[in-house]
């Protein structure tokens, strides 16, 4: 089976259609529909404990859904990553012993039937110059570049990457992001997860956010901006009353925090005239909101009792959790 068996070309590198895992009384994913053209860099989001390890685990072919289906390229997971259209990097994994990096690579890519050729997978992941260092010999930031083209080894159409910046330093987060981009460039399709949100909204074409196993948001970083209140009108409250603030013009929401009154608007213009006809613009501040302000505003709803979740499940099923 070569890369560009099939129908190359018309199925979307990555379907979704109703998938459905269950771990006791939990639906860890519930009912995903998602579709990822060919080429698209793409970035998912989700608190601990709301699906995206469960949905990567699926896409991977690590697990099965209990309902629905999952395909890469028009093929079941196992058929995509044995022919070397699939190329993952996750969380969990540890440094081989006594090996080179380069190595390590060449010993990757020798598994897959039409690999990249081991210097050019060295130069994408940005350790060329690495390639002599023994891999249980390198930094955080240094292994987690090194696992990056030992996911490219194989000469992927799509890379999946989970969590892949998590613990490094800006210089090494800085550096990874530049050897992805040069991925992407090649007209590959790129799927991560991050908690950093600041990283999905720079380097992602669109973003899709789980809460619950469901998917609540899917569209381009400023589009998801925009769902859920375009800017914030902050502004001191002085010991008024916040009654009416919900109802001003523009107005999505209101949190109060001390003194301290936060309106997400959609419309910040005719929201600031009416609070100054209120005469209520001490310490008057507009901006525009932020993919951490939508993303709270997504995933506010309260977690499923722990109870609920049995001992052997991912580790991504409990909901008793901090935003990531």
């Amino acid at each position: 089976m070569t890369k560009t068996s099939g129908t190359a070309g018309t199925e979307p590198a990555v379907s979704f259609t109703g998938a459905v895992k269950r771990f006791g009384a939990v639906r860890a994913v519930d009912g995903i529909g998602l579709d990822i053209a060919r080429g698209e860099t793409v970035a998912l989001l989700g608190r601990n404990g709301a699906g995206k390890s469960t949905t990567i685990a699926l896409l991977l072919g690590l697990d099965e859904p209990d309902e629905g289906a999952v395909r890469l390229f028009g093929a079941a997971p196992d058929a995509a990553l044995r022919a070397g259209r699939v190329g993952a990097m996750l969380q969990e994994g540890r440094a081989v012993p006594r090996v080179t990096v380069r190595e390590l690579v060449t010993f990757v890519a020798r598994r897959y039937p039409d690999p990249m050729p081991v210097a050019d997978a060295l130069r994408l992941a940005g350790v060329t110059d690495l390639a002599d260092r023994r891999v249980d010999r390198l930094s955080g930031g240094q292994t987690q570049r090194v696992r990056f083209a030992v996911a490219l080894a194989g000469d992927p159409e799509l890379v999946v990457l989970d969590e892949p910046t998590a613990a490094l330093d800006v210089e090494a987060r800085h550096a990874f992001w530049a050897s992805m981009r040069a991925y992407a460039r090649r007209g590959h399709t790129v799927l991560f997860s991050t908690h950093y949100l600041e990283e999905a909204d720079a380097h992602a074409d669109r973003i899709v956010v789980i809460d619950h196993g469901r998917i609540v948001a899917d569209g381009s970083g400023e589009s998801i901006k925009r769902s859920a209140g375009g800017h914030l009108v902050a502004f001191d409250l002085a010991g008024r009353s916040t009654e009416g603030l919900s109802l001003l013009p523009g107005v999505v929401s209101v949190e109060v925090r001390g003194d301290r009154a936060r309106l997400r608007t959609d419309d910040s213009d005719a929201t600031v005239v009416a609070l100054a006809a209120m005469g209520a613009i001490r310490r008057l501040e507009v901006a525009p909101a932020s993919l951490e302000d939508a993303f709270l505003a997504l995933t506010s709803e309260p977690a499923a009792p722990a109870a609920d979740i049995p001992a052997d499940a991912p580790a991504d099923v409990p909901l008793k959790e901090s935003v990531r």
